[in-house]
């Protein structure tokens, strides 16, 4: 099983995962709330990436543009050139008027050094062409900018996460779970069907699993997304191996108490 080489040499027993940045003190999957989650201690960012027209990787969740940016088109549908000028803070908070959509590549630059990175393929970028695709581009990025032990890759798109074995075998990979394309398979058989070294799924899923063998171990396991304080204590009590949340401070205190009750 590989690791994110940030952990490799931790005493960390637990990944606080801020979603989208900590998205709930500032605009999602923007440097303000990426900052944000640096300061409050989060051990990882999950972020979202499309693909500009033109072939540019961005940092965003949403194709459409309307609940994000209050206008009307989708990423893929426009150049880059355009994209950047797009204000996506405005309906957070008038004092993040103007902040923008980052590249990956920025991002990649920026977290280099600081923290680990769970990189999610969107499926609107995600096409039967694997050559010069999103994941390669993707993955050329992450190599550029040396951060292969730094990065967890994962996708709603099962496509997209048969590729990452083939081609970025050195860097760790999730499959996030998606109750149709799973077609009733356990947990730890499509981790062994797309050669994945972690099982992303959402809290809402979870009475579907075991947190004991055969299904899956819980230490493979992260969860999506939680906010409430009692839902996280359960879920570190239970062994889940992180937790995804947009208050990733939050998480942290309950983390460290909990832990700190358990290993002493």
């Amino acid at each position: 099983m590989k690791k994110p080489k940030h952990f490799h040499a931790s005493v960390c027993k637990f990944w606080v995962i801020a979603h989208r940045g900590a998205s709930y003190y500032a605009p999602e999957n923007t440097f303000a709330a990426f900052n944000k989650a640096l300061e409050m201690g989060a051990d990882m960012i999950e972020l979202d990436v499309l693909l500009t027209k033109d072939g540019v990787p961005v940092v965003i969740h949403d194709n459409d543009l309307e609940r994000l940016a209050g206008i009307q088109g989708k990423i893929t549908d426009t150049d880059y050139e355009e994209v950047q000028k797009i204000d996506v803070g405005s309906w957070f908070a008038a004092s993040y008027k103007d902040e923008r959509i980052p590249t990956l590549r920025e991002v990649l630059i920026w977290a280099k050094d600081k923290i680990s990175l769970n990189i999610e393929i969107k499926a609107e970028s995600v096409t039967d062409k694997a050559e010069g695709g999103i994941e390669e581009k993707v993955i050329d990025l992450i190599r550029e900018y040396e951060m292969e032990e730094y990065v967890l890759l994962s996708s709603f798109d099962y496509r997209a996460a048969e590729r990452f074995s083939h081609l970025g075998s050195e860097i760790a990979s999730a499959i996030l779970y998606d109750k149709d394309q799973s077609r009733g398979k356990t947990a730890s058989g499509l981790i062994q069907m797309y050669k994945c070294d972690y099982f992303n799924v959402n809290w809402r899923y979870l009475t579907l699993f075991s947190f004991h063998k055969p299904d899956i171990n819980a230490q493979l396991m992260m969860v999506y997304t939680v906010n409430s304080r009692r839902l996280m204590r359960k879920l570190i009590r239970k062994g889940v191996y992180g937790i995804f949340s947009d208050r990733p401070d939050l998480l942290k205190e309950v983390a460290d108490k909990e832990i700190s009750e358990r290993y002493g």
